[in-house]
């Protein structure tokens, strides 16, 4: 199957995957939350390739992630994050978990801290009916509404 006819498919995870499949993309979102908004930003923080970044760049502004506006200073634009793009945080926050688990045998390289209080910020998957912590054992998939066949 060709990677554009992917986004067609009746699965939320492969959809996803069309946006975000590759490492390019959430590394700019990663340098995004960091408070990155500038072409010129992006491309110093990430050692990226000109057409590469704008590539990238162009896909997330065409699925609403980032919007690209005039800055507040200047005569740039810059990319922010959407009310959409937002929503990605616990995606990237669940890669870090991950990583300091199984990639970080010296412990953890950056601490995201609450900050109201000195707590950790953590992915948890739970559900939404008794609030009960879940894995992968405890998932059934079942057909929904958006499933066509």
């Amino acid at each position: 199957m060709r990677y554009e006819e992917l986004s067609e498919e009746p699965c939320s995870i492969t959809r996803a995957l069309v946006v975000f499949g590759d490492r390019w993309t959430l590394l700019i979102l990663k340098a995004a939350f960091s408070g990155v908004r500038r072409f010129n930003g992006f491309q110093a923080y990430l050692g990226i390739s000109k057409g590469r970044l704008q590539d990238r760049l162009d896909r997330l502004v065409e699925h609403e992630i980032l919007a690209k506006q005039p800055a507040d200073t200047g005569a740039y634009e810059e990319y922010r994050l959407t009310a959409k793009g937002h929503d990605v945080y616990p995606i990237l926050m669940a890669f870090r978990d991950w990583g300091d688990t199984h990639m970080a045998p010296d412990g953890p390289p950056v601490y995201y801290r609450h900050r109201d209080c000195p707590g950790e910020a953590h992915v948890h998957l739970e559900c939404d009916s008794c609030g009960k912590e879940l894995t992968a054992r405890d998932v059934v998939p079942e057909v929904g509404p958006g499933m066509t066949v």
